[in-house]
């Protein structure tokens, strides 16, 4: 993705199932747990560099014996720094104490973070949050061990002001208005709740205060808990969570829109938000590792029962395809083959525009996370190819000399490096003008590679603003002096705001909807722009449920072709001497690439939950009335 965006956070849990001897014997080490914390962590990183945290519960430890351990970083390499932070924490416990090295019990009451259960994140700050006090995991304390909580999540409410004034009413006072405080009280309440509950029937059926808390913990319905607090959210999520006691949980959303994926043997269950997390750092094989169904909750009890509940009832699962387009691994057995068949399936859009002149036409990707579509652009292109030639052997048969024959045999597509992005090269000065001409040299081109006859197709993950091209790779690959530029997208045009973990919150940022714009002022049907507004400040008095997208009305005149065309005047240069096209992925063609994860609302607008379609509506006032705060 030329067009850098912050986005997603990744979860790691780890509740170890044998006693900490155990790992200690088969794997050397009683460290087991932070060790693969630390890979599971590392493995995620792509999906958040902006902080990490981890926090670890021991279990069965005595009164006055610290029992949780946690540690957050937002430094410039959070994953380095917090782990940093643990081993030279245990490092002193051990220098302190050379001869009980080896002592299980002595490590476990002063060795924090050798625990049984571990829950680890790591994030992007959306917009522009990227305190300390903004990562996870988040700690809820109490004296009593079964109040505690700790929660880490991949997530964004579409419905915190409702869920805030929900809390407020049952007699609540949150520090802040924000998804993670409220998602955090929402569940400590009904926890306490539960708690209380069952003390009461603990002494009533004549148990001591201490014989309560065992009972408790036996007893306490994590299920229940949840399907109460998460009954009125509205937002994707995949949302893990620590009980003080032991018990611990993952609460995937009802439309499945964030990813949760889970592993169990006999030894360890763990759950992170990629599958290649846990085959890498388990060695396991993709069948062994199971995802946590819509509205599902993986609860792992103290005893070491575990157990997939129905929490909430499942929607049409909507699960997100920029999972699959850019934000996962490409390690992924599935995503790498379908980020190859997007690849292929936009290659008739490219035909097309380079009116099947395969001879002179010059194929190359930028930024690297597109390699992955261009080697299944190419692979179509070479079928295309391959159907030419055997048409020509057939047609001339034994007529062919021999150096005709390979000749045709030798054709190929042509595939060149024209890019490379200097990764020294720092645009440092802050002035528009300085700066712009400084970011036109971020990347280096590859001179010779292309000639005045060629065409030079670029693809890309997606475009989203449109900045890089316009101020950078655009006019970089103008240097090359082709005949003509064609930039093509293996996403379809992002048209919509994301309100479920994406930082994509404003209409104004997406070319699509500049473009969509810049028709309507040239075709002199701005008062449709008024109609749209007005609809969507009515919106805002109905109930959620009542509401749909009127920001679809933006784009209902325009075919995706005139678009196209649009978004190509206003991204090239007006100094550039080569023609541009650029060319998306259709809706369609998507879904075929990704047939599991039909999540599409920032393309179509087709919103998962109702409160997209209320986010949608307020991010157009917010365009409309010139606003730059948050629809969310």
């Amino acid at each position: 993705m030329s067009d850098a965006i912050k986005h997603e956070c990744g979860i790691a849990l780890i509740r170890l199932l044998k006693p900490l001897e155990y790992y200690k014997e088969k794997y050397g080490s009683a460290f087991y747990a932070v060790n693969k914390m630390y890979l599971m962590m590392e493995k995620q990183h792509n999906r958040g560099q902006d902080g990490a945290g981890i926090a670890t519960i021991k279990f069965d430890m005595e009164p006055g014996e610290r029992y949780i351990a946690r540690v957050r970083s937002a430094e410039k390499q959070p994953i380095q720094d917090i782990f940093d932070q643990i081993n030279t924490r245990i490092q002193g416990v051990l220098d302190a104490h050379p001869e009980q090295v080896d002592d299980l019990e002595f490590l476990k009451e002063n060795v924090p973070y050798l625990g049984e259960l571990m829950l680890g994140h790591v994030r992007y700050g959306t917009f522009g949050q990227n305190s300390i006090e903004s990562v996870h995991p988040f700690l809820r304390q109490n004296n009593w061990m079964h109040r505690n909580l700790i929660v880490a999540g991949n997530f964004n409410m579409t419905n915190v002001k409702e869920m805030f004034d929900e809390l407020v009413r049952i007699g609540q006072h949150p520090k802040a208005m924000a998804d993670t405080v409220t998602v955090m009280e929402r569940i400590g309440h009904f926890l306490d709740d539960a708690v209380a509950k069952l003390y009461k029937d603990a002494k009533r059926e004549g148990f001591n205060k201490r014989q309560a808390s065992a009972i408790i913990a036996e007893r306490l319905d994590v299920a229940r808990i949840l399907r109460k607090a998460a009954k009125n959210w509205d937002g994707g999520y995949a949302m893990a969570g620590l009980i003080g006691h032991g018990d611990s949980f993952v609460l995937r959303d009802p439309a499945g829109i964030r990813p949760a994926y889970f592993y169990q043997d006999d030894e360890i269950v763990v759950v992170a938000s990629e599958r290649p997390a846990i085959q890498t750092v388990f060695n396991v094989k993709k069948d062994q590792i199971h995802e946590i169904d819509p509205g599902q909750a993986l609860i792992v009890k103290k005893s070491g029962q575990v157990q997939l509940e129905q929490v909430l009832e499942a929607l049409e699962k909507k699960a997100c395809s920029f999972e699959r387009i850019y934000f996962s691994r490409g390690s992924d057995e599935d995503i790498y083959q379908e980020r190859k068949a997007l690849g292929r399936y936009v290659f008739n859009r490219v035909s097309d525009a380079i009116d099947g002149d395969l001879f002179n036409t010059v194929f190359s990707y930028i930024p690297n996370t597109a390699e992955t579509s261009f080697l299944g652009l190419i692979s179509e292109a070479q079928t295309r190819l391959n159907k030419f030639k055997k048409a020509q052997i057939l047609e001339k048969g034994s007529s062919m000399s021999e150096e005709e024959l390979d000749d045709l045999l030798m054709v190929r597509p042509r595939i060149e490096k024209v890019a490379i992005k200097d990764a020294k090269l720092r645009t440092f000065i802050t002035q528009d003008s300085s700066r712009d001409d400084l970011v036109a040299h971020v990347y280096d081109i590859t001179y010779g590679s292309v000639k005045t006859t060629d065409n030079l197709v670029i693809i890309d993950d997606s475009i989203v603003r449109g900045t890089t091209l316009k101020k950078s790779i655009l006019r970089m690959l103008d240097r090359l002096n082709p005949k003509q530029i064609v930039v093509v997208s293996s996403a379809p045009q992002i048209r919509y705001p994301d309100c479920y973990g994406i930082d994509m919150a404003r209409l104004e940022d997406f070319i699509a909807f500049r473009a969509a714009i810049a028709l309507h002022k040239e075709r002199n049907t701005e008062d449709q722009l008024k109609d749209i507004y007005t609809k969507c400040v009515a919106s805002l008095e109905k109930d959620a449920s009542e509401v749909v997208n009127h920001v679809k009305g933006v784009y209902a005149p325009f075919t995706s072709e005139e678009l196209d065309q649009k978004i190509a005047e206003l991204l090239r240069p007006s100094d550039m001497k080569a023609p541009v096209k650029i060319l998306f992925q259709t809706i369609e063609d998507l879904h075929r690439a990704c047939p599991e994860n039909k999540g599409d609302w920032y393309f179509t607008g087709n919103y998962p939950t109702p409160g997209g379609s209320k986010v949608v509506n307020r991010a157009f006032i917010n365009f409309f009335e010139g606003k730059r705060s948050r629809a969310y």
